[in-house]
């Protein structure tokens, strides 16, 4: 399990997996997205721009990144 905290309010999709370290870069992000490989609180989710909140949990390769406000 791997817990990201975030200063903002939210923070993208694909911006998210490469800060977890599950993506080197925004395409292999965009391309993991949109294969269908990403869940967002259990739910397939395509959209590599979508907003994740604190208390969202996204789940990628085997791996559960929680997101955390300040």
């Amino acid at each position: 399990m791997i817990e990201i905290r975030i200063k903002d309010e939210y923070i993208k999709l694909g911006q998210l997996l490469k800060l977890a370290g599950l993506a080197g870069s925004g395409l292999e992000a965009k391309t993991d997205i949109l294969n269908g490989d990403v869940l967002l609180n259990g739910n397939i989710e395509l959209q590599r721009g979508k907003k994740i909140y604190p208390g969202d949990t996204v789940e990628f390769n085997g791996e559960k990144i929680i997101v955390k406000g300040n």
